[in-house]
């Protein structure tokens, strides 16, 4: 099984979003050595809560970094851009990096529309359901030279002329992943946002795939996990994550909290996320020996060989600690200690 790593560069309370950034960088170097296979950077517009509104910078130093691990972007909100231009800057992380960097692309606007109104003036993101199919086909068209004959951007030269990102498809209903696999697509499904539709975003992902050109269906499933040498201590860490998501639901975009002021801003609340009802739980709390008993359930039943984990976690300490425990309960390929992973 292979584990990568979800970083939204979220700003710890008491931090600053600059900060947030360089935690990243320390993750980063921490996933490369500890053998997970992907290291991703979202993008969010215009909020305390998360640093990184431009991925492709962050995969650019990230990837200068590190030396293993595959960079992306998880991902790139094509409603906002130019297919051509979003191809153009991966075709150069890819030539100073090749053969690993990734392409994730959503299609959310990670933003309000008066944030997304001001990045792409006049379109109309979000809001047409044709739009992004459109922009994603012309994107892979730019990016595998792919314009039928005749088409006036068939004449347009990407440079650099070699290589490619490998492209995914970020998605969340059977919709989305009906697309990805109808363009022969991988899918990252996110868990972590709908897990009640997760079998289903699967099933709808395996029968609508197009493996004429001898592609094969890829499924990567992104979950939260908030792992700590006990499951005591797992559950404090994961309260600033409680308090983070319901203030988000009321609209409060705030930066995330440590879990003593966590656990006292919960009390008296009523969290509409403890009665959620789902096949597997939107986050996976726990010491390493349950995540591992969850995440091995999820792969089993779903036949995926990829987890995405996403962990919010307030001091960087204790989230890299989380990512090392897991690192080791799954025997990954630690470097300088000699596994075969």
């Amino acid at each position: 099984m292979k584990l990568s790593v979800l970083d939204q560069s979220v700003v710890p309370e008491g931090s600053t979003p600059a900060t947030a950034l360089r935690n990243s960088l320390d993750l980063a170097g921490l996933a490369d050595r500890l053998g997970y296979h992907r290291y991703w950077l979202a993008e969010h517009h215009a909020t305390p809560s998360f640093a990184g509104p431009a991925p492709e910078i962050m995969v650019a130093r990230v990837a200068a970094e590190t030396r293993r691990i595959r960079v992306g972007s998880g991902g790139v909100l094509l409603p906002h851009y130019s297919p051509l231009k979003v191809a153009e800057v991966f075709r150069v992380l890819d030539a100073l990096s090749p053969g690993r960097i990734d392409l994730g692309i959503g299609r959310g606007i990670g933003a309000s529309s008066i944030e997304a109104h001001a990045l792409a003036p006049g379109s109309s993101a979000g809001g047409d359901d044709g739009e992004f199919p459109r922009k994603l086909a012309e994107l892979l068209a730019f990016l595998h030279r792919g314009f039928p004959d005749g088409h006036p951007y068939g004449r347009i030269q990407l440079m650099p002329t070699a290589g490619a990102p490998e492209v995914w498809l970020l998605v969340a209903s059977p919709q989305s992943a009906e697309l990805a696999g109808r363009l022969g697509l991988p899918v990252s499904i996110a868990h972590f946002g709908r897990p009640q539709v997760t079998r289903s975003v699967v099933e709808s992902y395996h029968a609508a795939f197009d493996s004429r050109d001898g592609a094969r269906p890829r499924v990567q499933i992104g979950v939260g996990v908030y792992c700590g040498p006990t499951d005591a201590e797992a559950q404090r860490v994961f309260a600033s994550q409680r308090l983070f998501r319901l203030r988000m639901g009321r609209g409060l975009l705030l930066p995330l909290p440590p879990p003593e002021a966590a656990l006292d801003g919960l009390r008296g609340e009523v969290e509409p996320l403890a009665e959620e009802v789902a096949e597997w739980p939107r986050c996976v709390v726990g010491d390493p020996d349950h995540v591992h008993k969850v995440l091995t359930s999820m792969a089993d039943a779903l036949d995926v060989g990829e987890f995405m984990l996403l962990s919010t976690i307030h001091a960087p300490r204790d989230r890299m600690r989380s990512y090392e425990l897991i690192a080791r309960r799954f025997g990954l390929a630690i470097e300088g200690e000699g596994q075969d992973g």
